[in-house]
């Protein structure tokens, strides 16, 4: 069976996305919103948190998410080339920003809303 265009592009950004989480960079935001370390409500153990840049609520490592304050593929362009989409994917710590999951659940919407209204 021979792959569609569509199909491989997924691939492809699937890929460079999985890069992107050994990133220095990323890590290096994740350590600066680094707060205490503090009992995990869910697990009951000692964890680290880390400050969301939007609520400024704290979370354990797996109730946040390193986010492109500018994302990947500009809504109101959308893809261009994949030399723009991997310049936009490895970028510099100024660049990225943790988030709690609902925070980046919430500006993940508004950007998709925002490419769907450029493509109609």
């Amino acid at each position: 069976m021979e792959w569609t265009d569509g199909r491989i592009r997924s691939f492809i950004t699937t890929v460079l996305r999985s890069g992107m989480r050994r990133w220095p960079p990323k890590w290096n935001v994740l350590k600066s919103s680094a707060t205490t370390k503090q009992i995990n409500k869910s697990s009951g153990r000692m964890a680290q948190h880390y400050r969301c840049a939007k609520c400024k609520g704290e979370f354990s490592s797996t109730g946040v998410q390193v986010d492109h304050k500018h994302p990947a593929v500009d809504p109101k362009v959308g893809f261009v080339s994949w030399d723009e989409f991997i310049k936009r994917l490895f970028v510099k710590e100024s660049q990225l920003q943790t988030l709690c999951k609902a925070c980046h659940k919430k500006k993940t919407k508004k950007e998709q809303q925002k490419r769907n209204e450029d493509t109609l």
